[in-house]
């Protein structure tokens, strides 16, 4: 099984999915019932790192129901209200991934830190 090409993560809007699963701390795997399979994460580099921060809701409730909405927002430079701020912290992004079904809604939200020099960004590819 090879990767495929990036796509927007907006193109998840109207899919069913039958499986949405955490991997590891840098990878979330997505599969729709068209058999469809997507993959959310971050090739990680020297000098930085990316990682999901937190999962607000249940990945459960993005199974079974089509979903109604999919959008991405980032923040550089600016910590979330009430996030703690790392002692040290050159350059940084926060992505924050929502997806929502008429079961319930997910926001996954990704934590990216570099020297500056590195990408701090989230990968989304459909799986070929």
């Amino acid at each position: 099984m090879g990767w495929g090409n990036s796509v927007e993560f907006s193109t998840m809007v109207g899919k069913t999915l039958v499986s949405a699963v955490k991997t590891s701390d840098d990878e979330l795997l997505f599969e729709t019932t068209e058999g469809e399979k997507y993959r959310m994460y971050h090739s990680q580099d020297c000098c930085e790192s990316v990682t999901i921060d937190d999962i607000c809701g249940d990945l459960e409730d993005l199974i079974g129901s089509p979903i109604l909405v999919a959008e991405e927002a980032t923040s550089e430079g600016k910590n979330p209200d009430g996030v703690p701020v790392p002692e040290y912290q050159d350059s940084f992004t926060w992505t924050f991934y929502k997806m929502d079904t008429a079961k319930g809604g997910v926001t996954i939200r990704w934590y990216g830190d570099s020297n500056g020099y590195y990408s701090e960004s989230v990968d989304f590819e459909k799986v070929t």
